[in-house]
């Protein structure tokens, strides 16, 4: 199999001597006969697999992603014909049959072939503009890293990741720059996400950026900085909804969100170091010593990985500032309101920050059930008393809420703690009994996968840094 992969690769090679890359590939006559379909002969698969084969095989030499190479079929359909497809494939079309038709043998296949034509052409000097940097296959000098650098993504998954980011995201994030500006801003979000992924900072991160994609493709470290304070918060969020708009969109084919889902909604922060006056998004911690920017999420959670569809900043009021008090409330209703544009949500889980009447009120009124842990005050120590009178470990308490806003019917759950150690107590307005009140408390640990979700963020994607202004 690699033998005939090289020699994909060869002929390709060859071919650009004379011509362009889409020439080159119209004259391959190669055979794809010591590679596996995975799609049986049975399935329902219109698309050829040598076309599909040979689309990636050309996406892998140009680094288009799925959407730039379709929207390439779309304008030249010509291109389609060449490679073997009798009508032009969607983005998701490609996606599908990387994950699902081709095994990793033929993943290797592709990038054997691919990297072979990278190669010869930078080596050979052959002119072959849509081909892309040598320094995008090959691996970049050892760069010392202190210890907690080190990095957990490989560079084919960096690349990989950034090129599936590049058109459902990047594209919707504006920095309100002149159309003349010699970077675009999807760039600028490509350097981003690459010092995320390899863990260092501006100054490292666009020296190792511009060895992989060239000098001249990636800004400098100065001006990455300075485009980074152009980009206005709401216009960030603003570019967010529009992204999850379109990933939905991709995924759709993929998975299924007819059925209700269960939401996780949890506040997170970012820590600033900065002079707070004039800051009014920046916010004390419960530490009382630190300030950080502070976001409310809302995630889906229960699908293997949490995915956020919402994300609101939370605007507190501080010493320095004139924010009214907090009414965090009415972000969650935005957070939900948001959420169910793209899913039906039957329960929500929050933490115990989200105790408040006027909470649980808004999530009934919004038509979702909650799940909450409640704060412990006397009335729920008397209940506590009485239970190991009794010798209870589980107890349901009926309770009504009565706000401005509405009323409803509520039940206060005392479920053995999953620590081991007590009684917790928690807030829902399902009729839940109490025969079934444990099991049902149980699901609240699945709120944990959005602290998951965090660590990653801020783990795996967040550029580090040692600076105390608050867009570094």
């Amino acid at each position: 199999m690699t033998t005939e992969a090289y020699q994909l690769g060869l002929d390709i090679r060859n071919n650009l001597g004379e011509s362009d890359l889409v020439t080159a590939f119209e004259n391959v006559e190669h055979s794809i006969n010591e590679i596996e379909d995975g799609y049986p002969a049975w399935h329902p698969a219109p698309l050829s697999f040598r076309a599909m084969i040979f689309s990636f095989v050309f996406m892998e030499i140009t680094g288009d992603s799925y959407a730039e190479f379709a929207r390439r079929l779309t304008r030249q359909p010509e291109v389609a014909s060449i490679l073997g497809f009798s009508r032009v494939p969607d983005d998701p079309a490609f996606s599908r049959a990387w994950r699902n038709r081709f095994s990793d043998a033929v993943h290797e296949y592709v990038q054997t072939s691919a990297h072979f034509v990278i190669k010869e052409v930078h080596d050979r000097d052959i002119s072959a503009p849509e081909v892309r940097p040598k320094n995008e296959i090959v691996d970049e000098p050892a760069v010392a890293k202190k210890p907690d650098e080190q990095e957990s993504f490989s560079q084919g998954e960096i690349i990989q990741t950034t090129r599936l980011a590049r058109d459902p995201a990047f594209g919707h994030f504006e920095s309100g720059r002149g159309r003349n500006a010699s970077y675009e801003d999807t760039q600028f979000f490509e350097l981003q996400t690459f010092m995320g992924m390899v863990r260092c900072g501006t100054a490292q991160g666009t020296t190792r950026f511009q060895y992989r994609r060239g000098e001249e493709y990636g800004p400098h470290g100065d001006t990455h900085l300075r485009t980074v304070k152009q980009f206005n918060p709401e216009e960030l969020v603003n570019g967010f909804n529009e992204t999850t708009e379109r990933l939905f969109s991709v995924i759709a084919s993929e998975v299924s969100f007819r059925r209700p889902v269960t939401a996780a909604i949890d506040i997170t922060t970012v820590p600033y170091y900065g002079d707070v006056e004039e800051m009014p998004m920046v916010s004390g911690t419960k530490d009382r010593e630190g300030r950080a920017f502070k976001f409310a999420t809302l995630s889906i959670i229960g699908q293997n990985i949490p995915l956020v569809l919402a994300v609101e900043p939370v605007r507190e009021s501080s010493a320095w500032d004139e924010n009214p008090p907090n009414q965090i409330h009415r972000t969650v209703r935005r957070l939900v309101q948001r959420a169910k544009e793209h899913v039906s949500i039957e329960t929500v889980l929050c933490d115990r920050e989200f105790d408040s009447m006027k909470m649980f009120q808004t999530l009934s009124n919004l038509n979702v059930n909650y799940l909450i842990p409640k704060r412990v005050s006397s009335s729920e120590r008397d209940v506590l008393k009485q239970m190991e009178e009794d010798n209870l470990e589980v107890a349901v308490e009926s309770a009504s809420v009565r706000v401005e806003t509405g009323s409803h019917s509520m039940r206060f759950l005392y479920v053995p703690s999953t620590s081991g150690e007590g009684t917790a107590v928690f807030a829902t307005n399902l009729q839940v009994e109490p025969d079934e009140a444990e099991t049902f408390c149980q699901r609240y640990s699945r709120r944990w996968q959005i602290e998951n979700g965090y660590k990653s963020i801020k783990g795996d994607f967040l550029a580090k840094t040692s600076s105390k202004c608050s867009v570094e």
